[in-house]
């Protein structure tokens, strides 16, 4: 997980859709779709990366649930 973490500039950890299913223990597919769904923005974007914060992984941890 911590290959596809990046720091932000407040020390806030940021994770990438594939980092945040890793964490939860779900399918990437899943998660990105709920990230469309949410209409989740990334804190941060680095080429075509985008990378979401802590919020983000609490939203999508409660949509893949359902």
């Amino acid at each position: 997980q911590e290959e596809y973490a990046m720091k932000a500039t407040q020390g806030e950890q940021l994770l990438t859709a594939g980092a945040i299913a890793t964490a939860l223990g779900a399918p990437g597919a899943k998660v990105k779709q709920a990230i469309k769904d949410l209409a989740i923005k990334p804190k941060a974007k680095k080429g075509v990366c985008s990378y979401y914060g802590q919020d983000a992984l609490e939203k999508v941890r409660k949509a893949v649930a359902k």
